[in-house]
C-alpha cells in the first residue's frame, strides 16, 4: 500500500478520497481532507505512514497487524496490475493494449478503416498560454450583440424579464447546481423539497390539483398533454387551435403522428378559437391563454364547449401573466402546461429552460414524468418521496406514461425561487407593468398612419400590427438602430404578410417605448 501511495500525487489522493467516502467503503487509502492539506502545505506526495490518518487506519487497529499486511500485499499487487480506477489510460497502458490486440500502433490498427472516410485532424491555432486564450475569447465574445444590450421586443415563447439576483444565487449553490437525484431518491431529502415546493407553486399558480416535477421544457409538455388526454378519453382527435405558438404545435403533431393519433386545426376567428368544431371524437383541444397574438381567449366558453363533446381542455399559458389573468383552473381547465423560461431563467439563446405542467385530482395516474409527494418518515417527521412512480425507469415500458425519464429540476428551482421572492403581489405588479407598457407602445404605434392593431380583441402583454410595408425591411430597419422590433408573422397562422408580433415586459423603459414609435414612423416615411 505504501508504494502505491507513495506514487500518487495530491489531486490523486482527493479522488480516492471522494470515491471512498461517496461509496461509503472503509478503503486503507481512505484518509481526511485535513491529511490531504496538510500533505500539500509540506509540498511532496506524502504516504500513508508520513501522513497518520487516524481514520485510515480504523480498521488496521480493529483487525490487527496481519489484515494490515495482507492489505499492503495487495495493494502491490494491484500496483503490479496497473489498475487505476478512472484514471487516464497511460502511454504503457496504451502499449499493452496494442500489444494485446496484436498490433504495433494505433495507426495499424485503423489501416482498413479507408482514408476517405477517417476523421481529419482537427486544423487549430498555436496552443495559447491561459492569459492569452482569455484575451482571444474575450475578443470573439464583443462580436455578440446580445438582446441585453439592445431594445429588445421580442416574444413568441422566449422573454426578457428581470431576473432577481436571488435566483441565481441560490441556483448556482453546488448542492443544487451539480447534484442529481440519486437512487433511491429519498436519500436527496433536500432537493425532493425543492421540486415539493415548486409542483406547489404551480398548483397555487394555475388553481390546478396537482402538478409534476417538470417537463423539458413547455412544447414537449403540451405534446405530453395530448397524449395524455388520448389515454384519459380513449379517443384519438387531437384538436390544436390555430393561435398556438408554433414551436409548440409543431412538437404536438410530431408526438400526436408518432402514437398514431391524428391532429386538426382550428381555423382564425379574429386571431382568437372558435367555440364550434368541436365534435364528439374529440379526445382533446388545445389553447393559448394569452394566445400566440397576445389575444385574451374566453376560456369560460371554451371549456363549456369542450366538456359538452366530452372532450378535455388543454391550456397552454404564460406563468407571468397570470398573476393579472384569472387562472385556468377558475375555468375548470383539465390539464395546464407552460413554459418556465419567463420566471427567474435567462433567454440563454433560447434554452435551456423547463416545462411545467399540471392536472385535476382524478387524472394524476395519467401524469407523465416525476411526481414527489410528502409524508412521514418512522419518527413522524415529515419526508418527501417519489410517489406514483408511472415512467418507464419503473414499470414495464408498456405500462408507462411516458418515455421522459428526468425533470428540468434546477430551472424549475429557478422558476420557484423567482415565484417565492416575487410573491403573489409582486407577480401582479410585473403583470401589470407589462400589460401597461404593451398597451401604451400599442396606443402610439396605432397613430402613425398606416398603421394598424391586426386584432380587435382584448391583449395581454403582446400585440399583433400591421404596417404597410413588408415586416422584414421594416424589422431590419429598426434592427439597424438597435431595436429587435418584434416577430415577422409572415409565415404565421394569420398569414399577416406585413405583420409584426410585439412583445412588452417590465424590461423595456418609457423611452425604448417612445423610441420605437418614432423609428417605426421613419422607416414607413421612407420612399
Amino acid at each position: 500500500m505504501v508504494r502505491y501511495l507513495e506514487n500518487l500525487t495530491l489531486n490523486q489522493y482527493l479522488f480516492h478520497y471522494l470515491h471512498a467516502n461517496y461509496l461509503n467503503i472503509p478503503l486503507i487509502a481512505r484518509i481526511t481532507y485535513s491529511d490531504l492539506c496538510a500533505a500539500n502545505r509540506l509540498g511532496k506526495q506524502a504516504s500513508m505512514f508520513n501522513i497518520q490518518s487516524k481514520e485510515a487506519f480504523v480498521e488496521n487497529k480493529a483487525t490487527g497487524n496481519n489484515a494490515a499486511q495482507s492489505t499492503e500485499h495487495s495493494a502491490k499487487d494491484e500496483t503490479a496490475n496497473n489498475h487505476f480506477p478512472y484514471l487516464p489510460d497511460t502511454d504503457a497502458d496504451r502499449q499493452a493494449m496494442l500489444k494485446a490486440i496484436g498490433v504495433d500502433s494505433f495507426d495499424e490498427l485503423i489501416k482498413d478503416i479507408p482514408a476517405s472516410v477517417r476523421a481529419k485532424p482537427l486544423e487549430l491555432p498555436p496552443s495559447m498560454s491561459e492569459l492569452e486564450l482569455v484575451d482571444a475569447i474575450s475578443k470573439l465574445a464583443k462580436k455578440n450583440n446580445p438582446a441585453s444590450n439592445q431594445m429588445n421586443f421580442l416574444g413568441g415563447g422566449s422573454y426578457r424579464r428581470f431576473v432577481p439576483s436571488i435566483v441565481p444565487a441560490v441556483v448556482s449553490r453546488s448542492e443544487f447546481a451539480t447534484a442529481y437525484t440519486p437512487y433511491q431518491a429519498e436519500i436527496s431529502q433536500g432537493n425532493l423539497q425543492t421540486i415539493y415546493e415548486y409542483q406547489t407553486a404551480i398548483c397555487l399558480l394555475t388553481n390546478m390539483d396537482v402538478a409534476n416535477a417538470s417537463m423539458y421544457d413547455g412544447p414537449t409538455a403540451c405534446g405530453e398533454a395530448a397524449l395524455m388526454a388520448s389515454r384519459l378519453t380513449g379517443k384519438k382527435k387531437i384538436v390544436v387551435s390555430s393561435t398556438l405558438n408554433p414551436e409548440y404545435e409543431a412538437v404536438t403533431s410530431t408526438y400526436v403522428h408518432a402514437c398514431d393519433l391524428r391532429a386538426e386545426k382550428l381555423e382564425l376567428d379574429n386571431g382568437a378559437t372558435p367555440h364550434s368544431q368541436i365534435d364528439n371524437e374529440t379526445a382533446a383541444v388545445i389553447v393559448q391563454y394569452p394566445n400566440y397574438f397576445g389575444i385574451i381567449e374566453d376560456l369560460k366558453t371554451l371549456a363549456e364547449t369542450v366538456h359538452q363533446a366530452e372532450a378535455l381542455l388543454i391550456v397552454v399559458v404564460d406563468p407571468v401573466s397570470l398573476g393579472y389573468l384569472s387562472p385556468p383552473g377558475d375555468f375548470k381547465a383539465d390539464i395546464v402546461v407552460g413554459d418556465a423560461q419567463s420566471c427567474g431563467n435567462y433567454l440563454s439563446f433560447g434554452g435551456p429552460s423547463a416545462g411545467f405542467m399540471a392536472c385535476r385530482q382524478e387524472f394524476v395516474r395519467q401524469l407523465p414524468g416525476r411526481l414527489v409527494g410528502a409524508t412521514l418518515d418512522s419518527c413522524q417527521r415529515r419526508a418527501y418521496t417519489l410517489t406514483l412512480q408511472a415512467r418507464e425507469q419503473h414499470i414495464r415500458r408498456a405500462h408507462a406514461t411516458s418515455n421522459i425519464c428526468t425533470n428540468q429540476a434546477l430551472n424549475a428551482l429557478a422558476m420557484l425561487v423567482y415565484l417565492s421572492a416575487l410573491g403573489p403581489q409582486g407577480l401582479k405588479a410585473i403583470a401589470n407593468l407589462s400589460l401597461q407598457k404593451a398597451h401604451y407602445l400599442a396606443d402610439q404605434l396605432s397613430r402613425i398612419p398606416g398603421v394598424m392593431l391586426a386584432f380587435k380583441r382584448p391583449y395581454f402583454s403582446e400585440f399583433a400590427i400591421v404596417t404597410p410595408k413588408p415586416a422584414k425591411r421594416v424589422l431590419k430597419h429598426l434592427s439597424e438602430k438597435g431595436i429587435l422590433g418584434g416577430l415577422d408573422l409572415s409565415n404565421s397562422s394569420a398569414a399577416l404578410n406585413n405583420g409584426i408580433l410585439i412583445a412588452v415586459t417590465e424590461m423595456n423603459k418609457k423611452d425604448e417605448l417612445d423610441a420605437y414609435a418614432r423609428e417605426l414612423q421613419s422607416v414607413l416615411n421612407m420612399q
